[in-house]
């Protein structure tokens, strides 16, 4: 196993790890904010190989002392495998080194199968209403 920094040639494999575990979103949104996160912070963009093929994804941000990641995959397959953990604990090694003291995750209230991963890292539950709102670049309201 090997976790390393994203590379552009892993776009394809981690777009399908995405969509096997049912975290993809349309093509042009995944790719506008991975180009976005890619641009931002490089580093905090991280891929697990297992046997020489791309087997898992996370993407990290960070801002001022607080660190988040999200859009964590582990191909179907190789679940299980600690490949998920491996991931989250090289992003923290980073988050670390970067002066981060909090991190955060998002995980989507209908996805509590992977709350005691979570758990078993260290993560508790805190509970927050979040609320979003997409805006539409091309619209003029003012």
């Amino acid at each position: 196993m090997l976790i390393r920094s994203f590379r552009l040639g892993d776009y394809a494999f981690i777009t399908r790890i995405w969509e096997e575990t049912g975290l993809e979103q349309t093509e042009t949104e995944t790719l506008d904010a991975l180009a976005r996160q890619l641009a931002w912070d490089s580093d905090l963009v991280m891929i697990a190989e297992y046997e020489g093929q791309v087997a898992g994804v996370i993407v990290g941000t960070i801002d001022g002392t607080r660190g988040y990641f999200y859009r964590l995959a582990v191909d179907p397959k190789l679940q299980g495998h600690g490949l998920g953990r491996k991931l989250v604990e090289a992003l923290e090694k980073r988050f670390r080194q970067r002066g981060v003291t909090r991190v955060f995750i998002m995980v989507n209230q209908d996805n509590k199968k992977v709350l005691p991963f979570y758990s078993s890292l260290g993560y508790e539950i805190k509970e927050y209403i979040t609320l979003s709102k997409k805006i539409d670049p091309e619209s003029d309201a003012g």
